[in-house]
């Protein structure tokens, strides 16, 4: 017989672990300038664009409407999309202090719930914490009554329905993480396309700063210098300010988008692992408690089987035993009694000598009969031979009915 055991499952590779992104870094309006890069054609394009607006602000009065209404383009340069990213950034800024209050970190979330109720569920089906369930319940720790095994299944198969509705719950979490990630996708984009056109307007607006600066160096009217500098400069340099100050809040949240997808993606990964590598753990441990408890079984059977085959065979033994006794006792006595061997040719003998005895009587008594008859035979030949002419029915009383003799034959 062959031990039989549970095959030795390869040991798991652990799973690295769940590692949340760093947080933001804090973004300065002198680290967020540039973090965009430019092509060279678009900048090309933005090149002439300052050299076509220095050349015309040249030119024109400083009391002209003309020379007015470029100095109020400087300060309205990029006002719309100023406006826009800046509501974009409070909603992308918003969304990890909704994540803190009432999303997955939340505990009374409901993936917080649910996660826990699912730890709770594998912490009380976990077949390590149930003792051993090969032992009997013992009714007052004394009498056995019932099965501890068997209590444990049914209370696996009682909280199959509540582990399949945690599983169920987890799925939609997971599937919810995902259409965040596919917005926080579009609204990246969205951000990403804004900061592109900030950068332009920022570098216009640092372009232009630098240009008038060096017109104002080379004009010898202290007049236009001051207009310059105090109408035109000012305002370029304050665009140029509040562009870059409006990028780093556009890269903070872009940065902080990014943290939420990546806190997403690890969720999702959380929860795939709760619902799949958890619950096949938990499962695999039901199976194996499982075929523990048949094997043992099988093993309590194959006991008693060989207790049986055992007294099995120390019964033929000693049935075996006796009888070989009785065969030596037997064969060393005569098989059959010497005196009742003598009488019984003692008694065939007298049998067989009775047998010639008669004989012999019995053929003088035959002699003695076929004596007596032949007188009588004789007188009946005479007989018929007298009457061989009489009457018809004489010869058909002495013929055969075929008219010939029968012939005489020794059966």
């Amino acid at each position: 017989m062959s031990d039989s055991s549970v095959p030795a499952a390869a040991a798991p590779q652990p799973l690295p672990p769940l590692t949340p992104p760093p947080p933001v870094p804090a973004v300065t309006p002198q680290t967020a300038a540039g973090m965009v890069k430019l092509t060279s054609d678009e900048t090309a394009k933005l090149d002439a664009q300052v050299v076509q607006f220095a050349h015309d602000l040249i030119g024109l009065p400083v009391h002209s409407d003309d020379f007015k209404t470029r100095v109020s383009a400087i300060s309205a340069m990029g006002d719309r999309e100023i406006q826009r990213s800046a509501s974009l950034s409070n909603r992308l800024l918003q969304r990890p202090v909704r994540a803190m209050s009432t999303g997955i970190f939340d505990g009374s979330s409901d993936v917080a719930k649910q996660l826990v109720a699912l730890r709770g569920v594998v912490e009380r089906l976990d077949p390590a914490s149930q003792g051993d369930l090969l032992a009997p319940h013992k009714l007052l720790g004394l009498i056995p009554f019932g099965s501890k095994i068997a209590d444990y299944f049914r209370s696996y198969e009682s909280s199959q329905h509540q582990l399949n509705a945690i599983i169920e719950g987890l799925y939609a979490s997971r599937d919810q993480l995902m259409r965040d990630d596919a917005d926080l996708d579009q609204e990246r984009e969205n951000q990403w396309n804004l900061m592109g056109t900030l950068e332009q307007y920022a570098y216009l607006a640092k372009k232009v700063a630098d240009a008038v600066e060096a017109q104002i160096a080379s004009v010898t009217d202290p007049e236009r210098a001051k207009i310059l500098k105090e109408d035109v400069l000012f305002y370029a340099r304050q665009k140029q300010q509040d562009i870059a100050t409006q990028q780093a809040v556009n890269v903070q949240g872009y940065l902080a988008l990014d943290l939420i997808r990546k806190n997403n993606d690890e969720l999702i990964k959380g929860i795939d692992r709760a619902t799949t590598t958890t619950v096949a753990a938990l499962r695999t441990a039901i199976i194996v408690a499982q075929a523990l408890t048949n094997e043992k079984l099988v093993l309590d059977q194959i006991q008693a089987l060989n207790q049986t085959t055992d007294k099995i065979i120390a019964d033929t033994a000693s049935m075996l035993k006796q009888n070989t006794e009785r065969v030596f006792e037997q064969a060393s006595s005569a098989t059959v009694n010497v005196d009742v061997l003598k009488q019984a040719f003692a008694d065939t003998k007298a049998a067989i000598d009775g047998v010639s005895a008669y004989k012999e009587k019995a053929l003088v008594s035959f002699q003695q009969t076929v004596a007596a008859l032949q007188p009588m035979i004789d007188e009946s030949k005479r007989y018929i031979a007298e009457h061989r002419d009489g009457p018809p029915e004489l010869d058909q009383l002495a013929a055969p009915s075929d008219g010939a003799p029968a012939p005489a034959r020794i059966v």
